[in-house]
């Protein structure tokens, strides 16, 4: 059964009693239930909505007590016309599609600009997606993780915010952030779960009618064939259910649907809940990008405790020289301690390497899968790890007005900004509503959706995303145009903080300088491949650096169990952390 969610009350049921809010969150303005709460909120109207003088005094009887209006493009807040009959869009909330961390922190916006809303969210609970990844660290410290609006309101509640310096998990973004924000009063009753967007368009007309366009709401429609009607629409959805597939052309392998059973997408849990899939077993990597490498260090772990395990990286591109990045020569060391790292796993035969291999076909093979070049080369494993990327689906859009950049599928203004050729997450210029803007006026792609398939998005620049755009639809045009990001030089993404934090750890440890563990790391990786054995590599690298060879050899132990030498993966994780492409 479909319902629309307005403030016109049905033909013969009283109107509504209490806030737009309420009504929003009973499903229905009239229900008995937002009634009655209104009332025991201290309402005291509940006369016809025709009561001009009740509506004109702003009680419980008007409308809505704040609402929009369209204009051009974006929407402004303004009291509601008491004698109007004919639909507007003032009986509508902005429709958030995803309640992740970027939509999340559009609901906390629209929430302070004083505008009704609500969030739809196609999972059993808030940020799905983030769930799927909770086990993979940060690159950004929690100051660049945290929006200011939901701060504020978090800040309010009394909340115990985390160490801005600190380098959150995703299950410590979802526990220490996104669930205390989803709980507030002022987020909560707007929130509905289970609620799959299929469809957009706008009432009566279809993506070809221009005339009066603008003045139409849009129409939501969710799986259950709910339809819900909106001023406009935010969609934060991301793209983490649409990965990129296995074929090297775009278009999925030949055979890869059939073996999902044996196909991992980026970031499995190779070392807690997914660790008996891949323990003792071969695992084929494909892709040479940061969820590629950080797959690949995991599995590197893995094999020190598991034998038997196996690692085959299979990369598209003629050879791995992009993966491994600038190296000593790179602007970020970061990114070229990664490069090195990866160097290090492959020279020492923790990894093998197949260049150039695009995958055409992926069969079952005897035991386990098969994957075949465009070529005719095979590599033949237990599993696949496929870290190809993600692509935006703008299908769910399908009815609406679009003009999307042939390449990579964002808006065309925000292409030139975003593309990854030129541009790493550090280097995007600031952008809000007017770069987000469609020709369909009051739709906005968000947050990882707005890059479309370029990987360098942070969630900070979701953050002020929608910040522009609900200060854009209140009408702010001012504070909407001054659109300002705060990231360090070279991007949080590049940053060596997870380093620079465990080598402080480690160096006070010793009563060392901050830097000298990571310094050690580094010299360390560098010697490896030349090293007879990991012991004779830190033996070395200390005396590189200046360092007492037994204070080395400890340092290098704590990576792994008591008294042991440190893998190859052990000592990449305490030199500096991954660059390139953001997990933020």
């Amino acid at each position: 059964m479909s319902s629309d969610i307005t403030g016109t009350p049905a033909t013969g049921q009283e109107p509504c009693c209490g806030t737009t809010e309420a009504a929003v969150q009973a499903d229905a303005c009239c229900a008995p239930a937002a009634k009655t709460e209104a009332v025991a909120a201290g309402a005291d109207c509940c006369a016809p909505a025709t009561d001009a003088q009740a509506a004109d005094a702003g009680g419980c009887c008007a409308p809505a007590t704040s609402t929009v209006q369209v204009i051009a493009s974006p929407i402004r807040l303004t009291q509601p016309d008491p004698a109007r009959t004919a639909w507007s869009p003032q009986d509508a909330p902005v429709v958030v599609i995803g309640a992740g961390p970027v939509g999340l922190a559009a609901a906390a916006h629209l929430h302070e600009q004083g505008m009704p809303f609500l969030v739809l969210e196609a999972g059993t609970e808030i940020a799905a997606s983030v769930r799927q990844w909770a086990h993979v660290g940060l690159f950004s410290p929690w100051r660049y993780n945290i929006d200011s609006a939901a701060r504020r309101l978090l800040d309010a509640a009394g909340w115990a915010a985390p160490d801005d310096e600190a380098l959150p998990t995703g299950a410590e973004l979802l526990e220490d952030y996104l669930q205390p924000l989803a709980k507030l009063p002022a987020i909560a009753p707007h929130l509905r779960f289970g609620a799959r967007v299929v469809a957009m368009t706008r009432t009566s007309v279809d993506r070809v009618r221009t005339d009066g366009r603008a003045d139409q709401p849009f129409i939501v429609r969710l799986a259950d064939g709910t339809d819900i009607t909106a001023s406009a629409v935010i969609d934060a959805s991301g793209t983490w259910r649409t990965p990129n597939p296995l074929g090297v052309n775009g278009l999925p392998a030949h055979g890869e649907s059939d073996l999902a059973d044996l196909i991992d997408h980026a970031l499995p849990d190779v070392l807690g809940a997914d660790r008996d899939a891949h323990a003792g077993k071969h695992t084929i990597v494909v892709g040479a990008g940061h969820s590629a490498a950080n797959t690949l260090l995991d599995l590197a772990r893995l094999a020190d405790t598991a034998p038997g395990t196996q690692i085959t990286w299979a990369v598209r591109g003629g050879s791995a020289t992009r993966a491994f990045g600038g190296e000593d020569a790179d602007e970020l060391p970061a990114r070229g301690a990664l490069g090195s790292g990866l160097r290090a796993l492959v020279d020492t035969g923790k990894v093998t390497l197949v260049e150039a291999f695009g995958v055409h076909t992926a069969r079952r093979a005897d035991h386990g899968i098969e994957l075949i070049a465009a070529d005719g080369r095979t590599v033949t494993a237990d599993r696949v790890v496929s870290a190809t990327g993600f692509r935006p689906d703008h299908s769910i859009a399908g009815e609406l007005r679009l003009d999307l950049d042939p390449i990579l599928g964002c808006t065309r203004t925000l292409a030139d900004l975003i593309d990854p050729n030129e541009h790493s997450c550090g280097t995007v210029a600031p952008h809000g509503y007017r770069e987000l803007g469609q020709p369909e006026p009051n739709y906005y792609a968000v947050g990882m959706k707005s890059y479309g398939r370029a990987p360098t998005f942070l969630m900070a620049t979701g953050y002020e995303q929608v910040r522009s755009i609900a200060a854009a639809l209140a009408g702010d045009f001012e504070a909407a145009d001054d659109v300002q990001l705060d990231l360090p030089e070279t991007g949080v993404c590049g940053s060596n903080l997870a380093a620079e934090a465990a080598s402080r750890d480690i160096a006070a440890r010793f009563g060392l300088a901050a830097d000298v563990p990571a310094m050690l790391a580094a010299a360390t990786m560098a010697l490896l491949p030349t090293s007879a054995s990991t012991g004779d590599a830190v033996r070395a690298a200390a005396a590189e650096i200046g360092l007492d060879t037994e204070v080395a050899l400890q340092i290098a132990a704590l990576t792994e169990q008591p008294g042991a030498l440190p893998s190859v993966a052990g000592l990449i994780s305490l030199a500096p952390a991954a660059g390139g492409a953001c997990c933020s």
